[in-house]
């Protein structure tokens, strides 16, 4: 095994690790699956008000700091309302190469919540690892199943306000923008891409 393999798989283990250890902060629900009356299946998925995400995300987090407000507004700002968010927990392991796995829950209106995985590489000059929480506002989702795809991230989507950083993730016809806490400039900015899945991989390329 030559030393880039050795690299990448203490990486790998040391981002396992992390996202392994670390508890998935669900929100409570007030009845999972429940079904709104008005509700038409073939309708287009209805989106999430800025209250209600700011709410959620507040709720998540832990805080109503400036933040977490100040992020959310730059979002809504430039995509509208999501219809669609994922709440969850990460782990990344970088060594001059990275990796990066994560665990959330999906939740969209009139649609039971289901468990999504992600994981993908990283390019960066940091060292180390760290766990975070994620919140990730999606657009344009309709079904669930809409999420199990590779998203890359978009150039120059970088945004930092408060220790909350923000980037945006394209692809499928979807605009995904998670918004990270704590993990300072790795916040997305050495994400290639993230791959989703119903599963975790071991392997995220």
């Amino acid at each position: 095994m030559d030393r880039r393999n050795i690299v990448l798989s203490g990486a790998a283990l040391a981002a396992a690790s992390l996202i392994g250890g670390a508890a998935l902060a669900q929100e409570p629900m007030n009845k999972v699956g429940a079904e709104t009356p008005n509700y038409s299946p073939g309708a287009h998925a209805e989106p999430f008000s800025k209250v209600e995400i700011v709410q959620k995300a507040s709720g998540f987090f832990g805080s109503t700091s400036q933040g977490v407000a100040g992020a959310i507004e730059h979002v809504f700002k430039d995509q509208g309302e999501p219809t669609g968010y994922i709440a969850g927990t990460e782990g990344s392991g970088a060594i001059g190469v990275g990796l990066r796995y994560g665990k959330g829950v999906l939740y969209m209106k009139h649609h039971r919540p289901v468990t999504v995985y992600w994981q993908g590489p990283s390019i960066g000059w940091d060292f180390g690892g760290n766990a975070s929480r994620v919140f990730t506002l999606i657009y344009k989702i309709d079904k669930p199943s809409q999420i199990y795809h590779r998203f890359p991230g978009v150039d120059g989507s970088i945004y930092f306000v408060a220790g909350i950083g923000v980037n945006y993730q394209a692809g499928e016809g979807l605009t995904l923008a998670p918004i990270r806490t704590g993990v300072g400039a790795r916040a997305g900015a050495n994400v290639g891409y993230l791959d989703y899945s119903h599963k975790r991989h071991l392997l995220p390329f």
